[in-house]
């Protein structure tokens, strides 16, 4: 790579995953760039500019900045990609369609035919409108705040086939928000959502609970990213580089999240994994102490189970938000239906198991004097809607963990 200037354009680009989808296409000099609106041109006069992506929100803002703009990205009304040619001239793209395609297909959804739904009309909803018509949509209809369809009438459009979420609703920090209800749409058979961090947004969480084929937006961000180092360098990328860099991607990002009954060895297993792995170990347990200034059976003493759950609660939220960490759970916390939601956001749940009789109990407020028995009656049921998968944890913590990290890199690239 030369001494140009190569990197994403935007104003607040803290959750961006720009930077290693880049790097691991070789260009090392790809960095972030956030700038204030008034920024924005003199920047743009630099003549050390080799290549650009622009984000929110300043798609449409460099346009008339642009010496050129790419026939299919005028069509679209909207750049995302820029590059200096040789002769000194900054010309505007578009690859986000590039991105957007892919990433349908990926999920085996198809426009043809369809009724496409868009949620929001900024730069992002620019790319998905020409992408559905370009795909063969029978029709597109965009909802935004004040116009003729908007939040308020949604019903108009029950016959919706396909939603796609072009809004930042739901993306990081503000994990947990959906831009609709998914039961407006009964019909509904796909869901794309640009959004890429979380990984499983509420819109995408409603989606998996229906059965509907659907997808976040990193493919689409690795898609594009492809199609835009291939205009930096006017080179050709191998098709299979949009896997290979997106399995990458998932298994860096996604959180190992380990569940069972107090006692079965969470934080043992969670240690060797942080070993093995080196990743971050998160005790939520150890969150909530700190929080509350005090132990949990203090907790549980002065606040009942009621309270401590509702500390729990908080914990996960936040917790769950992270990515690439090891997260160790209380063995209670499946009792609370909402939890599911904040690990599964980012990660993939692992339930260690063994014989009752090992479990300790010295310590544990609800174990102690217990009837271990009728305790997992209870909760196994949860433990199973929680758990993407079984581990047996009978043998050594270190067996435990590597079988838990062989299954990992096996499956967190999906």
């Amino acid at each position: 790579m030369d001494e140009r200037i190569y990197g994403l354009l935007g104003r607040k680009l803290g959750h961006s995953w720009s930077v290693p989808i880049h790097a691991a296409l070789g260009n090392g000099a790809y960095r972030l760039l956030e700038l204030e609106p008034d920024g924005l041109a003199p920047f743009l006069h630099r003549k050390d500019i080799g290549g650009l992506n622009v984000t929110i929100p300043y798609k449409r803002d460099v346009m008339p900045l642009c010496d050129e703009i790419d026939s299919a990205a005028e069509a679209i009304g909207s750049v995302n990609t820029i590059v200096r040619c040789a002769d000194g001239k900054l010309v505007g793209y578009n690859t986000d369609i590039d991105g957007f395609l892919y990433m349908a297909c990926r999920a085996g959804i198809s426009l043809s035919g369809k009724k496409v739904v868009i949620l929001g009309s900024g730069g992002a909803s620019l790319t998905a409108q020409t992408a559905a018509r370009q795909g063969g949509a029978a029709e597109v209809v965009v909802v935004s705040r004040f116009g003729p369809d908007n939040y308020d009438n949604l019903s108009r459009h029950a016959d919706a086939e396909i939603l796609v979420n072009a809004t930042p609703v739901g993306m990081y920090p503000g994990n947990g928000q959906s831009p609709v209800d998914l039961s407006v749409f009964p019909v509904c058979q796909g869901v794309l959502d640009v959004i890429y961090n979380p990984r499983r947004t509420a819109l995408l969480l409603q989606a998996e609970a229906r059965s509907i084929p659907c997808s976040d937006g990193l493919p689409m961000l690795v898609a594009q990213a492809v199609a835009a180092e291939e205009r930096f360098f006017n080179r050709s990328i191998p098709a299979g580089e949009n896997e290979r860099i997106l399995v990458q991607l998932r298994r860096e990002m996604t959180n190992l999240i380990l569940i069972g009954m107090p006692g079965s060895g969470k934080t043992t297993v969670g240690e060797a994994l942080s070993r093995l792995t080196g990743r971050e170990a998160v005790d939520l347990d150890q969150m909530i102490e700190t929080t509350a200034g005090c132990s949990i059976p203090e907790i549980f003493q002065r606040e009942g189970e009621s309270g401590f759950r509702a500390r729990e609660r908080a914990a996960a939220e936040e917790a769950g938000k992270r990515t690439g960490v090891i997260l160790l759970t209380g063995g209670g916390i499946i009792k609370t239906a909402e939890n599911y939601a904040a690990l599964h956001q980012n990660g993939r749940i692992y339930q260690l198991v063994r014989d009752l009789s090992l479990l300790p109990t010295e310590g544990r407020p609800l174990s102690q004097g217990a009837d271990l028995a009728a305790m997992w009656r209870e909760r196994a049921p949860l433990y199973a809607r929680f758990r993407d998968v079984e581990i047996d944890n009978s043998g050594t913590v270190e067996d435990t963990a590597a079988a838990i990290w062989r299954d990992f890199c096996a499956h967190s690239g999906s």
